[in-house]
């Protein structure tokens, strides 16, 4: 029976590369001299440290671009509120989003559901199969699922025959 998996997976390596170059030009900028600014990412979350609120927007600003010409989708982000630091500086911490919770994996199974289709939706961990017997069927769930604007970007992987 024909399946694919719907998942919302994040490319680390193009998000380390995004921070890498941020970084740099952060360095390079003339408005950044003398900020000591901080562009670092840990497990699942991004810091961005700045002299001011100003900058940290200013570095947010090019962080989020270098992301997009990554090809990165800007909804894997979920920026927190800019808070203050140590001296006077700010802080804003972005988490990484990854994987689809069960809430969102819910609302898919529900809008596939939605259209009577003849396929079956299955909730595993953190990925949506969906089955079908005819290909056509699955192609049109496809079809149907890059049209509805979801808040995580969703890859489809796995078609099998």
């Amino acid at each position: 029976m024909p399946s694919f998996d719907i998942v919302s997976q994040l490319n680390l390596a193009e998000v380390d590369n995004a921070v890498q170059q941020t970084a740099k030009e952060i360095l390079q900028r003339y408005d950044f001299k003398g900020t000591d600014s901080i562009v670092q990412r840990t497990e699942k979350e991004i810091t961005l440290e700045s002299a001011d609120e100003f900058k940290v927007k200013a570095a947010l600003d090019v962080l989020q671009g270098k992301i997009v010409k990554r090809g990165v989708s800007l909804k894997c982000l979920k920026a927190g509120n800019i808070e203050p630091a140590a001296k006077g500086r700010a802080r804003v911490r972005i988490e990484l989003m990854e994987g689809i919770d069960g809430d969102r994996a819910r609302e898919i199974v529900k809008k596939i559901k939605d259209t009577k289709m003849k396929v079956q939706a299955a909730i595993q961990e953190q990925q949506v199969r969906v089955s079908g017997k005819k290909r056509d069927d699955l192609q049109e769930v496809i079809a149907l699922m890059r049209t509805i604007d979801f808040p995580l970007p969703l890859q489809f992987i796995n078609f099998r025959e």
